[in-house]
């Protein structure tokens, strides 16, 4: 019960975000009370974040150990982490029709995500073509480490670099202290730690659904 704490955290941060990020006043800006997905979109992404350094860092462990439980873990956290990629591009997409007037753009950060989210689901059809177990999880543990510094290029450097961008956060993010309404800042880092935990905890569930799907097949 004591080593779940941090799941009943999640639990319980993302309620409070639900229903404080409805009734927490917003500042009044262009974009009005579409501000209110900032505690969900890009909680999403910070979620998809944290799975993909994850799933980086067991693929790099597994590697140096070449241990099949290290795999698991890189795969399942991949797996996560593309759940949360379609969910915060879904959320965007909402978002962008009401501010921008049409759900997609021609942007080079929402192009950088669309092309990260597509790096990544090739590493799922890579692991589907190699029979062989060890020999997929090799191949995938390198194509995994490449993907993720690919990822960061697209998703955090480029979109930096380009001329224009109408996506907030390329010159000042706006999710940093300083640039959020004091208001905001009450519910919207709270959420960010429940959507991490909320990450974390569905890639446990995934690990231990197939470590026994597994042991079935054996």
């Amino acid at each position: 019960m004591k080593k779940d704490w941090w799941k009943y955290l999640s639990g319980v941060l993302l309620l409070y975000a639900i229903i404080a990020g409805f009734i927490v006043g917003v500042p009044d800006t262009m974009i009005q009370e579409t501000m209110r997905n900032l505690f969900y979109h890009v909680g999403m992404w910070f979620g998809m974040m944290a799975m993909l350094v994850t799933g980086f860092i067991y693929s790099l462990r597994y590697l140096m150990k070449f241990n099949e439980r290290e795999d698991l873990y890189a795969v399942e956290a991949v797996n996560v982490g593309l759940m949360f990629g379609f969910l915060g591009i879904f959320t965007g997409m909402i978002w962008a029709n009401f501010t921008w007037g049409t759900p997609w753009v021609k942007d080079p950060k929402l192009n950088g995500a669309a092309v990260g989210i597509f790096i990544y689901l090739a590493y799922m059809i890579l692991r589907g073509s190699i029979d062989d177990i060890h020999k997929r999880a090799k191949v995938a543990a390198v194509y995994n480490i490449f993907a993720f510094f690919l990822w960061i290029v697209f998703v955090m450097v480029m979109p930096r670099l380009a001329v224009e961008s109408i996506h907030p956060g390329k010159d000042s993010p706006p999710v940093l202290p300083m640039n959020l309404d004091p208001s905001m800042r009450i519910v919207f880092y709270p959420a960010m730690v429940g959507w991490i935990l909320l990450g974390f905890w569905i890639m446990n569930i995934r690990v231990r659904m197939r470590k026994l799907q597994l042991k079935i097949e054996q």
